[in-house]
């Protein structure tokens, strides 16, 4: 039997009944854009995350790009952010007409290390961007001191990290403005591409809703520039029978890390680390990523066994080459970000994993050692 690295097939029989229900019905309304799921889907997670306001958005690269576009972020700023993350971190920056300006990573959490972002501000600075990375939230309470003491924005990348906790706030809760994303393969996602966007500010939320819908203020009245952003109908359908076990899932992500933990904490080999995940902390575990000496080496024996492992992330932002090119700074060292790009390497986890599924896993990685 092969190991699925997500298993959404299982998932889908678990909630197959509500998941069909829920499609049915767009189809019989036939409302696909803009439909009543949308504004049902937005206060649901307007309200599990805690904010005022929710905007559901077509992917989790517009749920970043589109709080940049609304703050008024563009040629000449500069953002703040980690230099190891998915690309579209730094992607929005620029699209946005920014400039990014990379930090290094803190080392046990891989998330931006918050002693060196004061160093990089500039008078261009405008924004920080940390990344919620791998399901754990960056150390939010710092980074919101650091803004405010520099009258900065900060836009958490809550990618991979919805349902995470700081302090028992929700990640999307401790910013200004937040985009996560609802691609398949996160701890919450649709059947497609799929994004939301969470703030509290009563009139940053309406600049979001115009720039979703084209820059229109009205139908046939655009007073600013936007972008066609929506998320459709069906989509928000799916998102909202998945949410009804939500919590459950979040429970048992918990449940295969934690045995995964306890599993690994007799392996000693040089350059092997499970994840770190602070005291003050709830992680979503959108990846179970550990740290091996030799990757290559590693990966092989796991195949192998028949056991799937990822990558993320194999290159550093600032290394790929169109952003050498056009972002980096080439006598920036950001050591701990590449050294992490080197070793880091993720194993299936998902809500539905057996035990008996989970012991393979786990008996491949001990023999691979």
């Amino acid at each position: 039997m092969s190991i699925p690295f997500i298993d959404l097939k299982a998932q889908y029989k678990a909630l197959k009944t509500s998941i069909d229900s829920r499609i049915h019905q767009v189809l019989e309304h036939g409302v696909y854009v803009n439909g009543p799921e949308v504004v049902e889907l937005e206060k649901a997670l307007a309200a599990y995350v805690g904010t005022k306001h929710c905007l559901t958005i077509a992917n989790g690269t517009d749920a970043l790009w589109v709080p940049l576009m609304a703050l008024g972020i563009g040629q000449g700023d500069e953002v703040i952010t980690t230099a190891f993350s998915f690309i579209a971190t730094a992607e929005v920056i620029v699209l946005a007409g920014a400039k990014p300006v990379y930090v290094d990573i803190d080392p046990k959490t891989f998330n931006i290390d918050v002693n060196k972002i004061e160093a990089a501000i500039t008078p261009k600075t405008k924004a920080i961007m940390p990344v919620s990375l791998y399901g754990q939230m960056a150390d939010m309470d710092k980074i919101n001191a650091i803004a405010k003491k520099h009258n900065l924005h900060v836009i958490e990348d809550a990618a991979q990290s919805f349902g995470a906790k700081y302090n028992n706030n929700r990640s999307g809760s401790m910013s200004i403005a937040t985009g996560t994303s609802f691609f398949p393969a996160k701890p919450l996602g649709c059947y497609g591409d799929g994004g939301a966007i969470f703030t509290n500010d009563d009139n940053l939320v309406k600049v979001i809703k115009e720039i979703r819908e084209h820059g229109s203020e009205s139908r046939y009245y655009h007073t600013r520039l936007g972008i066609n952003g929506r998320l459709d109908t069906i989509q928000c359908a799916i998102l909202l029978a998945k949410m009804d076990r939500y919590d459950w899932e979040l429970d048992q992500r918990q449940r295969v890390a934690d045995r995964y933990n306890d599993a690994f904490s007799s392996i000693k080999a040089d350059g092997f680390s499970t994840p770190f995940v602070a005291t003050n902390c709830n992680s979503a575990w959108a990846q179970y990523t550990l740290t091996v000496k030799d990757r290559a080496a590693f990966q092989k024996k796991m195949t192998d066994a028949g056991v799937p492992t990822s990558i993320h992330y194999p290159r550093i932002m600032p290394d790929q080459p169109w952003y050498k090119t056009h972002t980096a700074d080439p006598n920036q060292e950001l050591p701990v970000a590449r050294w992490a790009a080197e070793h880091v390497i993720s194993l299936p986890i998902y809500p539905d994993m057996d035990d008996a599924t989970q012991d393979k896993v786990i008996a491949a990685v001990k023999g691979a050692f």
